[in-house]
C-alpha cells in the first residue's frame, strides 16, 4: 500500500559519503586532444557526443542531461554551467567549465566524476563510465494536489533517463531493487496516472508510468538520503536562463494569458555576434522532396542549434513556402503569406512576401511565372530551376513540360498521368511546367527565345540572401496583425489549438526562436495566442512557423521541447551556424 511522503531536510549531495574519496580512473589512450560521439555507461552504448582537452574530459550538455539525469541551472557565464545531481537546490551548486568544439558544448566532468566515485576510460572514439552499484531500498508514491508524485530512495547518486512518448513516461535507474521491494509495491489512488508500474532489469530498475495526453513529468534528485522523484504534472516545465554560448541563450518560461499558462521554450540568437550565422536548413540537399525528424536534418548540417520552419506537403513531401538560401530560391514563396528574410549583416525583415516573374518572349508576349520550384499547384505557368534537383516529376495530369537552355526553348512535350514521367531539369536552364493554358503551350515552341524577369514584394526582400516563408504574419512594430484568411490559411486551420512554433526579433535586434507547446490542463495556443505569448514576451515582429507535431527546437544535440519520440519529420527549418574557433 502506497504512503503518505514526509517533508524532508536535506543537504549537499557532494559531501558526507565515504564512497566519494574515490577516484576516478581518467586513462587516455590517445592523444592529449580527441572526442567521439558514444559513451558506454556501465556498459550500455549510447550515442552521446564527448571530448578529451588536456587530461580533462567533457561530455556534451545534452548527453549529460540524457544519459545521466544532471539538471542544468540558469547561469550568465557562458563559460561556467552550474548543475544538480543529487545535491540540495539551495546550496551553491557544483558548477561544471563549458567549453565549445563543433556544435557541441562540452561540459567538464572531471571533477564531478572524481567526487562521485566514476570511473572513466578513454577506449580510441568511445568514452567508458562506469558508476558504483546502486541500490533503491523503498518506493513510495502519493497524490499531490497537482497531480502525483513517486519517490525512489537509493543508498547513493547513480543515473537515470527518460524515455516520452504519447500516453506512457518510462524512467530507467542503473539501481538495483530487491525482488520483494518490487513485488511488495502496489500502487494506489492516484490523481493524473492512468498506470504506475516498477519492475527490474538485468542492473537497472524501470518505471513506466501511463499518462494522459498533455501531461508529462519532472524528475528530479535530492541527497541524504538520495532520492529520485517523479511528479507527474501538467506544469512540468522548470524556468530556466542558460547563457549557452557567446550569442545563444536558452530560456524556459512559463506565460500567462488571462487563466491560461503557456510553457515556452526560447533560443535567442544574436546575429551580430562574430561567427554566427543564420541559414535555411532542408532534409534532403539536392532534391525537393524529403521529410526527416529536425534533430537528424540539424546533425546533418552540423548546426548548433535549429527551429522547425515552413509547411511542406506530408504526402509528396514537397516544400510549400518560400526558402531562398544563399540568394538561391529552393522553394518560391506562395499565396502572399509571412516570411522571414535575413542577411550576413544581421538584419531581418519579417513580412508577407510574394515573388513576381514574368516570361518575356522575343515577339513581345508576356506570361506570368505563377510558382517558382514550388509542391504548391495552380493553373497557369510554373517554373522549375536546378534548384529543385536533378529532375522533375509532373505533380497533376496533363502537364505539359518545356525545357529551356540558354534562354532558348530546346523540347516541349506533354506529360500524361502526374508521378509517372521524370524530366531533366537542365543545368543551364529550367523547366516551364504548363498547367491548363493552351496559349502558352503554342507561344512556347522549339527555338523560342525568352527570358524571365522577376521582382518581390515587398521590394526589400530582393536584398536578403536568406529567406524563409511559413504564415500566418503575428506582429509588426510589437502590434498583433494576424490575418490568416489573407494569407489563405484554411477556417480549419485557424480554429486550431495546437503546439506552435514562431520565430521573431526584439527591440535590440536578436531573434527569438520560440516554441509553446500545451498549456497547463489544456490544448496548445490559438493563433490569436500565440500572437499574444509572443508580444507579451517583448518581441517586435513575429511570424507563425509550421506547427503541431512538427514543433521542435534543438539545441547542441537535443531537442529543449519536446521528446523526439513525439517529434514528426519535417521538410526544413532554420539553423544556426557557428565557424570553429581558430
Amino acid at each position: 500500500m502506497a504512503t503518505p511522503l514526509l517533508a524532508q531536510t536535506v543537504r549537499t549531495a557532494f559531501s558526507g559519503q565515504p564512497w566519494l574519496t574515490r577516484v576516478a580512473q581518467i586513462i587516455p589512450s590517445a592523444p592529449a586532444s580527441q572526442q567521439g560521439s558514444q559513451v558506454t555507461l556501465n556498459g550500455r552504448t549510447l550515442p552521446v557526443a564527448w571530448n578529451q582537452r588536456q587530461q580533462r574530459i567533457g561530455v556534451a550538455d545534452a548527453g549529460l542531461m540524457q544519459a545521466l539525469g544532471v539538471e542544468l541551472l540558469s547561469t550568465s557565464d557562458a563559460t561556467k554551467q552550474p548543475v544538480q545531481w543529487f545535491s540540495e537546490p539551495g546550496m551553491t551548486p557544483m558548477v561544471l567549465n563549458t567549453w565549445l568544439a563543433g556544435q557541441y558544448r562540452y561540459l567538464d566532468i572531471t571533477d564531478l566524476a572524481r567526487q562521485m566515485g566514476w570511473q572513466i576510460q578513454v577506449n580510441r572514439d568511445t568514452l567508458q563510465i562506469v558508476t558504483p552499484r546502486a541500490r533503491i531500498t523503498s518506493v513510495r508514491q502519493g497524490r499531490q494536489v497537482w497531480g502525483d508524485r513517486i519517490v525512489l530512495d537509493l543508498d547513493r547518486a547513480t543515473p537515470w533517463q527518460i524515455s516520452e512518448q504519447t500516453g506512457e513516461i518510462t524512467i530507467t535507474l542503473d539501481a538495483q531493487a530487491d525482488p520483494a521491494l518490487i513485488q511488495n509495491f502496489v500502487a494506489g489512488p492516484a490523481n493524473r496516472l492512468t498506470s504506475l508500474k516498477v519492475e527490474t532489469r538485468g542492473t537497472q530498475t524501470l518505471v513506466r508510468l501511463g499518462v494522459p495526453t498533455g501531461i508529462r513529468s519532472r524528475v528530479w534528485t535530492l541527497p541524504n538520503p538520495n532520492r529520485l522523484i517523479i511528479d507527474v504534472r501538467p506544469d512540468f516545465m522548470v524556468d530556466r536562463d542558460i547563457s549557452w554560448t557567446p550569442g545563444i541563450r536558452w530560456r524556459q518560461q512559463t506565460v500567462a494569458l488571462g487563466s491560461s499558462r503557456f510553457p515556452v521554450v526560447s533560443l535567442l540568437v544574436n546575429l551580430r555576434q562574430p561567427g554566427l550565422s543564420l541559414k535555411p536548413i532542408v532534409s534532403n540537399p539536392g532534391n525537393a522532396p524529403g521529410i526527416a525528424p529536425l534533430i537528424t536534418t540539424a546533425q546533418r548540417w552540423q548546426v548548433v542549434a535549429a527551429i522547425n520552419g515552413g509547411f511542406f506537403n506530408r504526402n509528396n513531401q514537397l516544400p510549400l513556402g518560400a526558402i531562398r538560401q544563399d540568394n538561391r530560391w529552393l522553394s518560391g514563396p506562395i499565396l502572399n503569406r509571412g516570411a522571414i528574410a535575413w542577411n550576413e549583416a544581421g538584419e531581418v525583415a519579417i513580412g508577407r512576401l510574394s515573388l513576381q516573374e514574368t516570361l518575356s518572349l522575343a515577339n513581345g508576349q508576356r506570361f506570368p511565372l505563377l510558382l517558382l520550384n514550388s509542391g504548391y499547384v495552380q493553373a497557369g505557368l510554373a517554373r522549375y530551376t536546378p534548384e529543385w534537383g536533378p529532375t522533375y516529376t509532373p505533380l497533376i495530369d496533363n502537364e505539359v513540360v518545356v525545357s529551356v537552355q540558354n534562354d532558348r526553348v530546346v523540347s516541349q512535350q506533354p506529360m500524361g498521368t502526374a508521378g509517372q514521367t521524370t524530366v531533366p531539369i537542365p543545368a543551364n536552364g529550367y523547366l516551364v511546367v504548363i498547367r491548363a493554358n493552351g496559349a502558352a503551350a503554342n507561344a512556347l515552341a522549339v527555338g523560342t527565345t525568352l527570358r524571365v524577369e522577376n521582382t518581390t514584394t515587398p521590394v526589400d526582400f530582393n536584398r536578403y540572401s536568406q529567406i524563409l516563408g511559413a504564415g500566418p504574419l503575428l506582429l509588426q512594430n510589437r502590434q498583433i496583425v494576424l490575418n490568416a484568411q489573407a494569407e489563405q490559411f484554411t477556417d480549419a486551420f485557424i480554429r486550431q489549438a495546437a503546439p506552435r512554433s514562431a520565430i521573431g526579433t526584439t527591440a535590440d535586434g536578436q531573434l527569438v526562436m520560440v516554441a509553446v507547446h500545451n498549456r497547463v490542463g489544456g490544448a496548445g495556443p490559438t493563433l490569436t495566442e500565440i500572437a499574444q505569448v509572443m508580444q507579451q514576451m517583448g518581441i517586435v515582429n513575429a511570424l507563425n512557423l509550421d506547427g503541431g507535431s512538427s514543433t521542435t527546437l534543438y539545441l547542441g544535440g537535443r531537442l529543449l521541447d519536446r521528446s523526439p519520440l513525439t517529434a514528426a519529420r519535417v521538410h526544413n527549418g532554420i539553423g544556426v551556424f557557428m565557424q570553429p574557433s581558430q
